[in-house]
């Protein structure tokens, strides 16, 4: 159904009860008054790709309204009577032209607030009230400090910060209990090494004219998939071709970086080379086309889940592929380490993997630059710790005999970050306990 239907629907009273309602790319200038006749039911909403530039008083009268999206409208503020939405758990208003975000528009029930690509330079004392925040999404805005109050905000597990104007990372945020998904790249304190990365990893030109676009593979945040065909030696390879856009997780830029100076390992996707001669410009890499028996391990997280990935209920593994697996991915991760690259997204949904335990560790568009000698470079290493926790925990509970790697994912779950082992330690205990 259209969401021009939907809005016709919607005036002529044929929606009475429903609990979802679409009205995205509709030409909206202002919320239609049939809304509230929902206030019973209503539960998600979503206006996106609209010419909305302000919501009325009258939305907190939507008694049950958990959800909102926003995205692609003319707002310059987040609005206030948000707020007010006494059930409003996740906000969600991407590029629109939001410059200020005050207090009395942060609901007390929020869990999930999505501002990315706004022209926001500053966040206001108050969200450090929100203890129920897990995820925050603030990539490609003008942030040049966190308020010190977000160090309150103890159940926040994500958070994207990435292509803003920070001169650091404070101590107060790597310290958080729960904080296990974090994008920093494209930021001043970080730079130089994305633009190293960029202009000296050695890699092959893939000239445009040289390739046979095929069958396409996938799209993402960043950038879309294709196979290829080298027409001169018939070689198949995976392409990805970059948007040029800022995602939620970041900068294109920052992803094709770490990407390049990840380095060669058997559980990352090789890169082959990068695209040259585009007739756009655009940017792309050239990668290792994956088997087909190769399949995500998970879907992404939902609306209720939140921040965990959700897997299909018939998904068991036994002990000895969950060890190869999580063997395989911790390996990679002490690698990336080494070189100074977090992860930011170790998630299941970026894991490719046969079923046997051989897996890839795919998606580096939240991937961000450290220097690995410095005072933090530990703390942000055992953010990642923490995710593989997560990950860990999720094979556990999907496979019949996992009790001894329980110790090691209540180790990586552990509420003080200082606590939690390092990559070469989680590899070293996966691998050698007999299976």
């Amino acid at each position: 159904m259209s969401t021009t239907t939907t809005l016709a629907q919607l005036r002529s009273g044929a929606l009475t009860g429903i609990r979802r309602l679409d009205l995205s790319a509709c030409g909206l200038t202002e919320l239609p008054t049939e809304v509230f006749a929902l206030a019973d039911t209503l539960e998600i909403l979503d206006l996106s790709g609209n010419a909305l530039s302000a919501l009325p008083d009258e939305l907190a009268s939507l008694r049950k309204l958990r959800i909102v999206f926003a995205s692609g409208n003319q707002f310059t503020h987040l609005p206030e009577v948000l707020g007010r939405c006494e059930q409003l758990e996740m906000v969600g208003f991407k590029a629109n032209q939001i410059s200020r975000v005050s207090a009395s528009a942060l609901p007390a029930r929020l869990r999930w607030l999505i501002l990315t690509d706004n022209q926001i330079d500053a966040l206001p004392a108050e969200i450090g009230r929100c203890h129920r925040l897990q995820k925050l999404a603030l990539a490609g805005n003008r942030l040049s400090a966190l308020p010190a109050e977000m160090a309150a905000c103890t159940r926040l597990e994500l958070l994207r910060i990435a292509a803003n104007e920070l001169t650091e990372l404070p101590a107060w945020l790597l310290a958080l209990p729960r904080l296990s998904w974090l994008a920093f790249g494209g930021n001043p304190f970080n730079a130089a090494r994305e633009l190293e990365a960029l202009t000296q990893s050695p890699m092959p030109a893939v000239p445009w004219p040289g390739l046979q676009l095929l069958d396409r593979l996938g799209e993402g945040a960043s950038g879309v998939i294709h196979r290829v065909e080298r027409r001169d030696h018939g070689v198949s390879m995976a392409l990805k071709i970059f948007k040029g856009e800022v995602t939620s997780d970041g900068l294109p830029s920052s992803e094709m970086a770490a990407a390049l100076h990840a380095g060669a390992h058997t559980s990352l996707i090789a890169v082959l080379g990068r695209l040259t001669a585009h007739p756009a410009q655009a940017q792309g890499l050239a990668m290792q086309l994956i088997a087909p028996e190769f399949r995500s391990l998970a879907g992404p997280p939902s609306f209720d889940s939140c921040t965990r990935d959700v897997y299909a209920p018939t998904t068991r593994f036994d002990l000895a592929a969950v060890r190869r697996l999580a063997g395989g991915i911790a390996s990679a991760l002490g690698q990336l380490h080494r070189r100074g690259i977090s992860h930011g997204d170790l998630y299941g949904h970026n894991i490719l993997h046969d079923g046997q335990g051989h897996a890839y560790l795919g998606d580096f568009g939240a991937a961000s630059f450290f220097d690995p000698e410095s005072a933090q470079a530990e703390a942000l290493q055992r953010l990642d710790a923490r995710a593989f926790g997560c990950l860990l925990e999720e094979l556990i509970e999907r496979c019949d005999d996992a009790q001894a790697l329980h110790r090691l994912r209540d180790a990586c779950l552990s509420d003080d970050p200082a606590s939690r082992p390092l990559f070469d330690e989680i590899e070293h205990a996966i691998r050698d306990r007999p299976t």
